[in-house]
């Protein structure tokens, strides 16, 4: 397949799977239900950080997850309301309510201090980075850990904490919902970096899907492969390059 072969499928399954009707049995229909910037992000970081299996199931746990919130993230989040669930509760497979307690303790200095994730983003100089998510996740890793120092063992649940090889493909989907603007599924309610500046979220299923069509050499599914997948989708799309995170779940689905 040349390259002009190549974009041309990308661009047609992008226009095809971007659509409205995508919303409602994927995880980004959480943050969508809210309007406070605030509400967004919170909802954006715990959804997409349950968001590892069957997307009925996820989206199953992403309802039960904001239900024990009261559907309102941030103001949860900002009373400490979420001191008084029990810590053995499950959320999603291996993630507990004590994971989301250990999450919601540093996360809730980072709002207190900079009122927004996008404010601390700021702060922590994400888009001056070559790597917006693993700066960012860098700065939420170290906040989590002075919040309550001690807990790797929770910490590991909440993010990756071996940045040099993650691909950490649940922070960089929930920065392409947070950032990219078409105004059709991603909600564009950042301004602190550009969509050009995104990553592809890569897992088995991308990962895979890249192989196939040449835009992956790399076997494992870690950092230097989302670099590699993420450099070829920029040539077809160098404003844009995360909008074929559509077209590979389409072809995908496809194959």
């Amino acid at each position: 397949m040349t390259d002009r072969d190549l974009k041309d499928l990308l661009d047609t399954e992008a226009a095809r799977i971007n659509s409205p009707s995508f919303i409602g049995d994927d995880p980004v229909q959480f943050p969508r239900r809210f309007s406070d910037l605030r509400d967004i992000e919170i909802a954006s970081l715990l959804t997409s950080g349950i968001a590892w299996g069957n997307r009925k199931m996820i989206c199953r746990d992403c309802e039960k997850l904001l239900a024990m919130m009261d559907n309102s993230p941030y103001r949860f989040m900002i009373d400490k309301a979420y001191e008084s669930l029990p810590d053995e509760v499950n959320v999603h497979r291996t993630f507990f309510i004590r994971h989301l307690k250990h999450y919601l303790r540093g996360l809730r200095e980072i709002y207190s201090r900079h009122g927004t994730l996008q404010d601390f983003a700021r702060h922590e100089h994400v888009a001056s980075s070559e790597a917006p998510a693993w700066a960012l996740v860098a700065g939420i890793n170290r906040e989590l850990s002075a919040a309550e120092p001690g807990k790797s063992d929770l910490a590991s649940r909440c993010l990756p904490q071996n940045l040099t090889t993650s691909a950490l493909k649940r922070v960089n989907m929930a920065l392409r919902w947070l950032v990219r603007n078409d105004g059709i599924v991603d909600l564009g309610v950042w301004d602190v970096i550009e969509p050009s500046q995104l990553y592809i979220p890569l897992d088995v299923h991308v990962g895979d899907i890249s192989r196939e069509l040449g835009l992956l050499t790399r076997k494992a599914n870690d950092r230097k492969a989302v670099n590699e997948v993420t450099a070829h989708l920029r040539r077809f799309n160098p404003s844009d390059p995360t909008v074929y995170d559509f077209a590979l779940f389409g072809i995908g689905m496809k194959l």
